[in-house]
């Protein structure tokens, strides 16, 4: 179970805000790092996506200190980090947010199940998926048949 993850962003309490009213939560300044902000779902898992400043790196800490982070100027702006997530809204409402923001949503195949490719900013990748999406994505993603879509996708 993934309970959170983090992305960076251009204006972190805006981009937030969107994927807040996607995961059907809300968002919040996230304190650890200074211009951060959280979208929190709300929900039994404890789902959230932290959104730092563009250009924060987390570093380990020495020895026994914890993670801390640095501003890098010189900073992609791609990543190949990215995150699959259920949401309860249709393809409609999703690709409808995504053009309100100006950002870049799709409905791409992916053999067995489809995703929404939904470009933070036009930067950051998050597919998100549909109830009808989530169902294929869990009937075609199982330890069971991950060989079988190897042995497909190889050939």
């Amino acid at each position: 179970m993934i309970h959170h993850f983090s992305i960076a962003a251009r204006d972190p309490e805006h981009v937030a805000a969107v994927l807040a009213e996607l995961l059907g939560g809300r968002s919040s300044p996230f304190w650890p790092f200074s211009g951060s902000h959280i979208a929190l779902a709300g929900d039994v898992h404890g789902t959230a996506i932290e959104v730092y400043p563009l250009g924060t790196e987390l570093l380990p800490g020495s020895r026994s200190e914890p993670v801390h982070a640095v501003a890098n100027a010189q900073h992609a702006n791609f990543t190949a980090t990215h995150a699959a997530i259920s949401v309860n809204h249709d393809e409609t409402h999703i690709k409808d947010i995504a053009a309100r923001e100006g950002w870049r949503a799709l409905t791409c195949d992916r053999g067995e199940f489809n995703v929404i490719e939904f470009w933070v900013e036009n930067r950051v990748m998050i597919e998100f998926l549909t109830p009808e999406m989530a169902q294929a994505y869990l009937r075609a993603v199982n330890p069971d048949r991950w060989s079988d879509l190897v042995t497909q996708n190889l050939a």
